[in-house]
């Protein structure tokens, strides 16, 4: 199983009986898993059923769902009123026209307010089966498509996260191989300070100066840090090639590589080793920033 973003886009339309529909939903990172909802009036409990769905699909990361509606038909169908015409036809026929008065014409009749209808404004589309089936069917589709974009997006991510792995795991073999750590290069050191302090008028015992260096390689020694950085770059390969929701633990391990890299550059006597430890923290800043989109 491979690694999802938390960042993906999907959308699935389609056409039912009079009415045009789109579902459309954008998710990013989020510390866990929220989707908002948006859709017309009388939808809402479709929405609510579609929000379910995506919180049984996706783990973590913000989400926005937008529901579309419209009409495919260009002009609108009209509905004679059947109650407002006979009770109209009932009123007229109880009149007495005036000879020089026409008796009332169907078109006449027709033109009176309330006898027309538009056929659209008494269509409740939360009524409409077929258009909810059909919306419920889109929702199916658009959380594959979704988790699909997610899965896509999660591959190119795991590759940079291992790219990135890979230039900690040889940083960290250089420090371990940096000659500053040797307590010859630290005597050697050591003792050319204390020459140029003392400017030749004296010298201290060699073996003094030995165990001097000896000291202070011991407290500068940094193989705990290797050591623990390298179980951090094993335990996040295996997090990846694991793959699911594994975003949470990839993001205390960056944090504990954090940790070791900035004890390593505190304890570093030397230029070399402090660019190393510097560059070191440099990737791993980089790697915790890419980890905030694995869901």
């Amino acid at each position: 199983m491979a690694i999802a973003s938390m960042t993906g886009f999907a959308r699935e339309a389609g056409v039912t009986d009079s009415y045009q529909w789109a579902w459309e939903i954008k998710t990013v990172n989020g510390r866990g898993l929220e989707i908002r909802v948006r859709t017309p009036s009388g939808l809402d409990a479709i929405g609510e059923e579609a929000r379910g769905q995506i919180l049984k699909a996706l783990s973590r990361g913000q989400g926005q769902l937008n529901l579309s509606l419209s009409r495919t038909s260009s002009a609108p169908k009209l509905r004679v009123n059947q109650e407002v015409l006979q009770s109209l036809l009932s009123a007229i026929g109880g009149l007495t026209l005036p000879d020089n008065v026409e008796p009332a014409s169907l078109d006449g009749l027709l033109s009176v307010r309330g006898v027309v209808e538009l056929d659209e404004d008494m269509i409740d589309p939360a009524q409409d089966e077929a258009l909810a089936a059909a919306l419920r069917g889109g929702v199916t589709k658009l959380i594959e498509a979704l988790r699909s974009a997610r899965r896509k997006e999660g591959l190119a991510l795991a590759g940079v996260l291992n790219q990135q792995l890979d230039t900690i795991a040889a940083l960290v073999t250089d420090a371990e191989a940096c000659p500053a750590r040797q307590p010859e290069a630290i005597r050697a050191r050591l003792e050319a300070q204390i020459a140029e302090l003392l400017d030749g008028k004296a010298s201290l015992d060699p073996a003094r100066l030995h165990q001097e260096a000896v000291l202070i390689a011991a407290r500068a020694d940094i193989r705990e840090e290797i050591d623990r950085l390298r179980a951090h770059v094993d335990a996040a390969r295996a997090l990846l090639k694991e793959g699911g929701p594994v975003g949470r633990r990839l993001d205390f391990l960056a944090q504990e590589f954090g940790r070791e890299a900035n004890t390593l550059c505190a304890k570093a006597n030397d230029v070399a080793l402090s660019r190393i430890g510097l560059e070191l923290k440099a990737v791993i800043e980089q790697f915790r920033e890419q980890v905030q989109n694995v869901e």
